[in-house]
């Protein structure tokens, strides 16, 4: 066992560490005091904590509140967290304290333990103290609230906006590919007037847009750090220019800007930036999931359904059907959407509760906004390159349809009036002909008048009645 383990000590005693662990006793106690899950703090969440407590030793060594020797090697041991070089050093379970001090020590101890390493002494020998050096000036109180802010910010900033942009882009190409498509509309998953289906895709690519733009104001609220507060919000123990400066740091480390908490109390006790900004992304998944649904409808078939557009052939669909092809792709953001609609209302509650100066459901609502965040991220990137590019457009099967549709007696309605072309259609659909044939035979158009009233294109255009 000697071999196996070192003694680490806490306030409450030894405590039994891994030999080869960067953590310390409170660490440990975590490890052991939360076995609920099995589900730990991914990349972002670890990378803010590293990018926190290295814009903190930055202000505090030029604060002159933490020596520049020791702030220097919390410092390079911090990189190396913002770097990923030990992620596999954060074992403390999601669901654990609410403000999330596990893993605010977890970051602390990991730190200090690597930075001794750094000025030449050994693992334990606390020449940098987790909570003298690597906290100093600082709680888990507003610590976890800051990292959280800066690790929504830059999935929202780094991962998701790039990804949904490149869905953007797949769609917009899409509907100048398809611009001259004439298909039949639905209403109600009825047939209704013609449309282009670059005009549907158009809609699509709306959405993705509008969906940018609401993730992108949701930024602005996640630019407040919690930080400098301390337990409670006062800022007890804290210089008064570390927040402001310990900002400017962190804004340099990650390229984009955060700032001092606009009210320390309601930055700690409440969390309703993270549930805004999360309704934003179950808002755009919405989107996806509705766009999904709507390329499953049209390229439904291939032979038995609408097959108004062609999928890709991703993978083989069935087991047991040789030959049959499903929009796997689409079925995924389907379920993302259900995840992330999940993820939102775990968020929203969390965000809702906590009681007096402090919210205490700190790690769930990062968690779930951090995933939802990634999900969303990848869904949007794999769509729009996977599914959205490789569609083609049926172009004569469209056609087909949209001659045969009963909806194009909608267009008579100024020549010939609403009720007579009410008749128009019912005969058309009793007889199992065409609008353009009873239209013809009943006497009620001509045929250079049909090719006129009845042509489908034109019907796709907004008209100006009365204009000369």
């Amino acid at each position: 066992m000697g071999e196996q383990f070192r003694i680490e000590e806490d306030s409450l005693g030894e405590m039994q560490v891994p030999v080869d662990a960067y953590w310390g006793a409170q660490t440990q106690r975590a490890v052991e005091n939360f076995p609920i899950s099995g589900v730990t703090f991914g990349r972002r969440f670890i990378r803010a904590l590293g990018v926190v407590k290295k814009g903190a030793a930055q202000a505090n060594r030029d604060l002159g509140l933490v020596a520049e020797e020791t702030a220097d090697a919390i410092v390079a041991a911090a990189d190396e967290v913002i770097a990923g070089e030990h992620d596999e050093q954060f074992p403390v379970d999601v669901f654990q304290t609410g403000s999330g001090t596990s893993s605010n020590m977890n970051a602390n101890e990991v730190i200090a333990n690597r930075a001794a390493e750094v000025a030449g002494a050994e693992i334990g020998d606390r020449v940098v103290h987790p909570n003298d050096h690597v906290n100093y000036g600082q709680s888990s109180n507003d610590v976890i609230p800051t990292a959280m802010h800066v690790a929504a910010l830059e999935a929202v900033e780094k991962d998701l906006m790039p990804a949904l942009e490149s869905l953007h882009a797949e769609l917009e190409a899409k509907e100048a590919e398809f611009d001259g498509v004439v298909k039949t509309g639905r209403t109600h998953l009825q047939d209704a007037t013609p449309v282009r289906l670059g005009q549907e895709f158009g809609g699509y690519r709306t959405q993705v847009q509008k969906g940018i733009e609401r993730v992108s104001a949701a930024r602005d609220q996640l630019r407040e750090l919690a930080l400098g507060g301390t337990a409670v919000g006062t800022g007890l123990n804290t210089h008064p220019e570390f927040p402001a400066l310990a900002a400017e740091y962190i804004s340099e480390e990650t390229g984009t800007t955060f700032r001092e908490a606009d009210d320390h109390f309601e930055a700690q006790a409440a969390h309703d930036a993270m549930g805004d900004a999360h309704g934003a992304l179950r808002t755009v998944a919405g989107s996806l999931n509705k766009i999904a649904n709507d390329l499953r409808l049209l390229a439904s078939g291939p032979r038995n359904g609408l097959g108004e557009i062609e999928q890709p052939e991703n993978q083989p669909g069935s087991s047991i059907m040789p030959g049959k092809i499903n929009p796997v792709v689409a079925e995924a953001v389907n379920q993302v959407h259900t995840q992330v609609v999940g993820n939102d209302a775990a968020v929203s509650a969390g965000a809702a509760r906590g009681e007096l100066d402090l919210n205490l459901y700190k790690p769930v609502i990062a968690h779930n906004f951090l995933q939802s965040a990634e999900l969303l991220s990848n869904a949007a990137e794999t769509f729009g390159e996977r599914f959205v590019a490789k569609l083609e457009a049926n172009e004569e099967h469209c056609a087909e349809q949209v001659e045969n549709s009963m909806a194009l007696a909608t267009a008579l309605n100024p020549a010939i009036g609403y009720d007579a072309a009410s008749t128009v259609a019912k005969q058309a659909l009793k007889e199992g002909k065409t609008v353009r044939q009873v239209a013809i035979e009943e006497g009620y158009l001509t045929e250079a008048e049909a090719d006129e009233v009845l042509d489908p294109a034109a019907m796709t255009n907004r008209v100006i009645l009365g204009d000369d």
